[in-house]
C-alpha cells in the first residue's frame, strides 16, 4: 500500500479529482494545492498534483516543488484537453487523466516507485570500506571521520580502485582510466600516488590497496595483510 498525497484546490473528496483512486487501497491524504502544505503532510510516496482546471498553476507549483528540492514522484492530473500544454519544462515525473481506471494507476504508481528506489540507489555517491568513506559528490574522503587531505589525482586514483573492489588493475590501465589517454608520463606514476595514498591512508589502512605481484594494484574491502612476498616485491 503506498501513501499518496494529492494536492487539489476541489472541496470534495479524492474519489472527485480521480475516481481511480477510491476503487484502490492506497492512503490518500488531500491538502491544498499550496508549496507550504507539504511542511505539514507524512512522508509521501508518490505527489499528485490537481491540474485539471488550473494549467497555469499546476505547473508553477510543479516546478517550485522540484525547485525545492522534492525528490518524491511527481504526477499531474489532467483532463483530455489538458493533455496538449504539458511540456518538459513543467518538471513533472508522469501525467495522468482524471478519467483513468484502476488498472491503469495501479501500473503507473508501482512504475514509479520502481524507478523511484532504482533511482535512490543510484544516487548514493559514497563508498564505504573498513572506516573509510569516499564521497564523490563532495570529493571528499574521510578515515573513522577525518578527513583525508588529498590531491585531485589522488582522489581520483582511491576512487576508481574503490569502485572496482578485488579488480587487478595493470599500471598502464589505471594510467588509462584515472589520467587519461592523452596522458604521456610513465607508469611510475602511479607507484608514486599509491604510495602517498597509503601514507594517508595510515598503517590500519594502508592496505586497502593491494599490490598484485607482477600485475599492478587492487582494493580490497577487508583489511587483510599482504602476501609476504608480495609485499616485498611492491613498487610503490
Amino acid at each position: 500500500m503506498s501513501h499518496i498525497l494529492l494536492l487539489t484546490n476541489s472541496l470534495g473528496p479524492s474519489a472527485d479529482v480521480l475516481p481511480a483512486l477510491g476503487l484502490l487501497n492506497h492512503k490518500v491524504q488531500v491538502v491544498p494545492a499550496e508549496p507550504t502544505a507539504l511542511l505539514e503532510t507524512d512522508p509521501s510516496d508518490v505527489v499528485l498534483v490537481d491540474a485539471r482546471r488550473d494549467l497555469v498553476g499546476a505547473r508553477s507549483l510543479t516546478q517550485l516543488l522540484k525547485a525545492t528540492g522534492l525528490g518524491t514522484p511527481l504526477v499531474l492530473i489532467l483532463t483530455e484537453g489538458g493533455m496538449a500544454a504539458v511540456a518538459a519544462n513543467w518538471l513533472a515525473d508522469d501525467v495522468i487523466l482524471d478519467s483513468a481506471g484502476p488498472a491503469e494507476l495501479e501500473a503507473r504508481l508501482r512504475l514509479m516507485a520502481a524507478r523511484a528506489n532504482a533511482s535512490a540507489a543510484d544516487s548514493s555517491t559514497e563508498i564505504r570500506a573498513s572506516g573509510v568513506v569516499i564521497d564523490e559528490a563532495s570529493y571528499t574522503a574521510r578515515v573513522n571521520g577525518t578527513a583525508l587531505n588529498l590531491t585531485y589525482k589522488e582522489f581520483e586514483l582511491l576512487k576508481y580502485l574503490a569502485q572496482h573492489p578485488g579488480r587487478v588493475f595493470t599500471r598502464d590501465q589505471l594510467l588509462h582510466e584515472v589520467w587519461g589517454y592523452d596522458y604521456y608520463g610513465g607508469t611510475r606514476t602511479v607507484d608514486v600516488h599509491v604510495r602517498r595514498l597509503r601514507a594517508k591512508l595510515g598503517a590500519d589502512h594502508e592496505n586497502l590497496i593491494g599490490t598484485v605481484r607482477n600485475v599492478g594494484y587492487r582494493f580490497t574491502r577487508a583489511r587483510l595483510a599482504e602476501d609476504p612476498a608480495a609485499a616485498a616485491s611492491q613498487e610503490a
